[in-house]
């Protein structure tokens, strides 16, 4: 048991290590896009890619989760499982062959289905190259999960971003392709994975059977309207905000903007919401296996209650921190040359807060999966799911035209929380844990309150010329204070952290002071 749990914690540490260095050599291109594009070809970009990332759950519809379901159990009875290999990754060359020209042929209709001009059907065109390329590599991906070779799944990620974003910087600044070197270097990254796993592809035989397509489309379809609504999240603000009106444009920013400028700023700076999602991804690598292992635990349920607490109190110390560093981060001209987004951007900066403060209820709703997936009550996922797509979608609709860019990122946060209400009331309906609600309200309504008015507070300072250093000092000093606010409302798990670093100290002592 104890050596079966050794080689899935380490497959975690190598699948989440090589996402998360995935992430961030992605990220070193924010700044290359927003230094030397401008706001509308930013724009262009964030709304293709949005619907880049819908269109993979149609071009793969479900086929990764039913070949891993149906292979493992072929594994299991000792059938040979390359025939559903060699089924699933077929079937995916001829549907994604034709899904992709089909979009190459209608482009410029496309392109205006999602808000852009019809001249914006060359970046449609290429996005229907990339997404041919990445559904080339699903079936391999799963295959190399499947076989549990981790070290080769993560060379093939990494290595693909990495070929990706060189790409991108030579083709951007030598070679000035402007947003064509964007979508080039992308297709590119993926091609450079697609070569890493071209010996998965050996497993190929010249085989399909359309009884095996039966059931992987059976065990699969199911999965593609959840993905959508999940996905919806977190993309449907630039979908609608692409749409707002050249009215409601001008009246909130002024003139000199268009609808492409404005989704090409907002894409941009809610970007820097990477810092959380990360530190959220780490969180759920650790943590699935984690809660299955102990779900039998006596004290589980109380485990579980420390492990909501110390995980939300991390990710709402972590998002105010961010709500009064990033901006500082942002506008810092770094060597006398670089920003990380030049001035024109800081006009969404106003976002930050709430995109920072949704992946709170993100966290929360990771903590809570656990007592749907210990007792097997998945079923009720696409409910919480399409809860959150539906209050997201709306909110931006009465938002966006109100708002601009903060009306997208509100709508985000109240998704988000939907979402997180819904985890709650089926995750304790099925599992009750008595966390601890009035202590995290607390401390998050908090949170929120700085967010809302940290802006007023900045100006207020800087009216008694508290600017600079000054300023910098007092933010620090706030945030500070604002965890010490969080160490009183959770005094017993602080005073439990700080027992455990004081034991594993004074055993580390012990030790030195033992050698000779």
């Amino acid at each position: 048991m104890f050596s079966k749990l050794k080689l899935l914690a380490k497959d975690t540490v190598i699948y989440g290590a090589s996402t998360i260095l995935a992430r961030s050599l992605n990220y070193i291109l924010v700044p290359l896009y927003a230094n030397k594009l401008s706001t509308f070809d930013n724009g262009i970009q964030a709304v293709v890619y949005a619907n880049i990332a819908l269109a993979n759950v149609i071009f793969c519809y479900g086929l990764e989760t039913s070949y891993l379901k149906v292979a493992s159990d072929a594994i299991k009875n000792n059938r040979d499982e390359r025939r559903y290999f060699s089924t699933a990754f077929f079937s995916l060359v001829v549907t994604s062959t034709l899904f992709a020209l089909l979009i190459a042929l209608f482009a410029p209709s496309i392109a205006t289905m999602i808000g852009l001009s019809a001249e914006a059907g060359t970046f449609v065109r290429y996005s229907a190259l990339i997404l041919w390329l990445d559904t080339m590599l699903v079936i391999p991906f799963a295959e190399l999960r499947l076989k549990r070779k981790a070290v080769q799944f993560a060379l093939a990620k990494v290595m693909g971003v990495v070929g990706g974003v060189v790409s991108a910087f030579i083709l951007i600044i030598p070679l000035n392709a402007g947003l064509d070197g964007v979508f080039i270097a992308e297709a590119l990254g993926s091609l450079v994975s697609l070569l890493f796993v071209l010996p998965v592809l050996m497993n190929l035989q010249p085989w399909f059977s359309f009884g095996m397509y039966g059931e992987l489309l059976r065990i699969g379809l199911p999965y593609v309207p959840t993905g959508i609504a999940g996905l919806l999240i977190h993309l449907i603000d630039r979908n609608l905000l692409i749409r707002i009106p050249q009215s409601d444009v001008e009246r909130l920013y002024g003139s000199g903007f268009q609808a492409s400028d404005i989704v090409g700023i907002y894409g941009r700076v809610a970007a820097f919401g990477v810092v959380l999602q990360m530190f959220i991804q780490v969180f759920r690598f650790a943590w699935q296996p984690f809660f299955l292992q102990h779900a039998d635990d006596p004290d589980a349920k109380q485990l579980f209650r420390q492990v909501m607490n110390l995980s939300s109190i991390a990710v709402i110390v972590l998002a105010v921190a961010c709500t009064f560093f990033v901006p500082d981060l942002v506008r810092y001209h770094y060597g006398g040359r670089l920003y990380l987004l030049p001035p024109k951007y800081w006009m969404g900066m106003s976002i930050l807060p709430w995109i920072f403060f949704s992946y709170v209820f993100d966290m929360v709703s990771s903590n809570l999966s656990a007592g749907l997936l210990i007792t097997g009550n998945t079923r009720v996922l696409p409910v919480v799911t399409f809860a959150g797509a539906v209050v997201t979608s709306i909110c931006c609709w009465i938002l966006i035209p109100m708002s601009g860019m903060d009306g997208a990122a509100v709508a985000i946060l109240a998704g988000t929380a939907v979402m997180c209400l819904c985890m709650g009331y089926f995750s304790l309906k099925f599992f009750p844990v008595r966390y601890d609600w009035g202590r995290l309200s607390m401390l998050l309504g908090a949170g929120l309150a700085f967010a809302a008015w940290h802006g007023d507070l900045l100006r207020f300072l800087a009216g008694y010329g508290m600017t600079g250093s000054i300023a910098l000092f007092l933010k620090l000093l706030i945030v500070l204070l604002y965890l010490a606010l969080g160490t009183l409302i959770f005094r017993s798990e602080a005073l439990l952290v700080i027992r455990r670093l004081t034991s594993r100290n004074r055993h580390a002592e012990d030790g030195g002071a033992a050698r000779p």
